[in-house]
This record gives C-alpha cells, sequence and structure tokens, in this order.
C-alpha cells in the first residue's frame, strides 16, 4: 500500500507547524497512520545539517553552498524517512521540501532555478509530493510572528524584509506554474479558517477527506 506525500510551504512566521500538527492530529483521530517530519531535518544527519544551516553564526555561507548543504540534508530525509514511510502507507506530512529551495535560494538569493532543480531531481531521486499547501502569509506579518514568539531569529530570518518579498513571490510563481499540485491558503486569517481551507485542498488526495464533501 503507498501512502501520500503532503508537503506544507511558506515564508518564516505563515504558521506552517501549526497547521501541519493540527492536520496531522485529524488525520490520526480518523485512523490514518501519519509521519510528521521537516526540512531540513528529520534524520540525525539532516538535524547536525539543520542546525549548521540556521546558525546565525555562519553568515558566510555562500549560496551554492547553502543550497547544496539543503540538497544533501533531503537526499538523506527522502531516502531514511520518507520512501519508508510512504511504503507502509503512512500520509507524510512534511514541513518544507523542494520548493523552499526554488523560493529561497532562487528567487530570495538569485540561483539558477534550473540548476536546483536538477540537484534536488539526484537529492530525491525524483519524489514529487502529491500536493503541496502554500500558506500565503504577509512577510511583515511573518517578522512579527516570529518575534512574538520570544525566541531568536534564525540565520534565513535574519535575512532583510525584500529577501522575504522575494521569496513570497517566487512561491507564487511556482504556485502559478503547478496548479494541480499546488494549492496556495490565505494564512492571513484565523487559525480554523486556514484549517477548514487545507481539509478541502486535500479532498480527493487523501482517502480520509473524500472527494465532493463539503464542508463549512
Amino acid at each position: 500500500m503507498k501512502g501520500k506525500f503532503i508537503v506544507f510551504e511558506g515564508i518564516d512566521g505563515s504558521g506552517k507547524t501549526t497547521q501541519l500538527k493540527l492536520l496531522g492530529e485529524k488525520l490520526a483521530a480518523l485512523g490514518c497512520p501519519v509521519l510528521y517530519t521537516r526540512e531540513p531535518g528529520g534524520t540525525r544527519v539532516g538535524e547536525k545539517v539543520r542546525e549548521l544551516l540556521l546558525n546565525p553564526q555562519y553568515g558566510e555561507l555562500v549560496p551554492r553552498a547553502e543550497a547544496l548543504l539543503y540538497a544533501a540534508a533531503r537526499a538523506q530525509h527522502v531516502e531514511q524517512v520518507i520512501l519508508p514511510a510512504l511504503k507502509q502507507g503512512k500520509v507524510v506530512l512534511c514541513d518544507r521540501y523542494i520548493d523552499s529551495s526554488l523560493a529561497y535560494q532562487g528567487f530570495g538569493r538569485g540561483l539558477d532555478l534550473s540548476l536546483l532543480e536538477q540537484i534536488n531531481r539526484a537529492a530525491t531521486a525524483g519524489l514529487i509530493p502529491d500536493r503541496v499547501l502554500l500558506l500565503d502569509f504577509c512577510c511583515d506579518c511573518g517578522v512579527d510572528r516570529i518575534s512574538r514568539s520570544g525566541r531568536g531569529a534564525d540565520r534565513i530570518e535574519r535575512e532583510d524584509q525584500e529577501f522575504h518579498r522575494r521569496v513570497r513571490r517566487g512561491y507564487l510563481t511556482l504556485a502559478a506554474r503547478d496548479p494541480q499540485r499546488y494549492r496556495v491558503i490565505d494564512a492571513n486569517r484565523s487559525i480554523e479558517e486556514v484549517q477548514r481551507d487545507l481539509i478541502r485542498a486535500l479532498e480527493g488526495v487523501l482517502d480520509a477527506f473524500p472527494a465532493g464533501n463539503n464542508r463549512s
């Protein structure tokens, strides 16, 4: 039995982690086997790479090296965690995947998109999500939400506002070029409203949410 691979994308502070957890809890309550995971990370190797990538002390990290480190962590993640879970029939809910590299290192840093796509096809052995849920959120609000969380901003979150605006525009460009795979959700609303639209976006993709169901 093959599982399903659902990816959450969006700028920092868009609420991906909260919405992923809520969806997972709902699926588990419906009897679906769920795996939560994240990028970079998800494995022992990946978490070490994450520490390096997000540590503000490594501000000298050049964009090409950054992109390759993300791809290396992703290769480990796909092979060690995602593919085995899918083979076991689980619903894999992943916080970020390839589109984060395209949005951040491509549109944000200015690296060539075709090169990034080539690197990540190799890293993932061509594995693509069944659905990408893009939580579209105001960049200024994202910074405010991170500040209110009480934790320090990581290396990527410390980039200037124009960088984050380029990333957001990049995400919307990616979604427009692949509307079959992407669903764009307005995340500038209440948690409950966003969750309702996420579930609608998964109707017909997950067995737990049959196509044609109308939910208020």
